[in-house]
């Protein structure tokens, strides 16, 4: 569970300039896979950031997503979404937020983590600590401290979106996109006993 990601130290007064979002998107209920097919790593459907000392990582928790991972990082993901859905607004959209670093001691923003969507920056509803560290705000070395967080239900994960951590951000959404959509017809497949490459 301790995926590598990455941050930047930064106030979150910045201004940042929104990203073209894709005006096209696709139903993803109507192309996603059973359950158990799917074989890609929870790194590989993840939004990541490096900068500094801090990486970061932001893994959507929505069947769309979990469902072209491998079994276990199926099950994994979906266990914690149910276990802390209860404690987070009804309604909103989960993502798996987790902090790492190689450093001593670095001390990281929560409330930082935020979403482009639809040119719009989008603020977290709720947090909902995994790790018991996470309230101290800081990693130790070679650590990981990990939430769930809630955004509104209309952020559209068929389309692109921008990660932000105070000064730093990244739009690998789109290529993370792209990976996910080629493993439901590769899941879907292997789900119906023929073989797609």
């Amino acid at each position: 569970m301790s995926s590598a990601l990455g941050m930047a130290f930064a106030t979150a007064a910045c201004v940042i300039a929104p990203a073209a979002v894709g005006s096209e998107s696709i139903n993803p209920t109507s192309v996603m896979p059973p359950t158990g097919h799917g074989s890609l790593l929870q790194t590989e459907v993840s939004m990541s950031l490096v900068s500094r000392d801090l990486q970061i990582l932001v893994t959507p928790l929505e069947e769309s997503v979990i469902r072209v991972t491998a079994p276990d990082t199926e099950n994994r993901l979906r266990g914690i979404a149910a276990s802390h859905r209860a404690s987070l607004p009804q309604g909103g959209q989960l993502f798996l937020v987790s902090f790492y670093t190689n450093q001593a001691d670095v001390a990281f923003v929560p409330e930082e983590i935020q979403i482009i969507a639809r040119e719009l920056r989008v603020l977290p509803t709720g947090i909902a600590p995994v790790t018991p560290g996470w309230g101290q705000r800081r990693v130790l070395q070679r650590q990981t401290e990990l939430a769930v967080y809630a955004f509104p239900s209309d952020i559209n994960l068929e389309s692109e979106l921008v990660l932000v951590y105070g000064f730093e951000r990244t739009n690998s959404w789109s290529n993370v996109l792209t990976r996910i959509q080629s493993e439901r017809a590769r899941a879907r497949a292997r789900a119906s006993g023929t073989n797609e490459h």
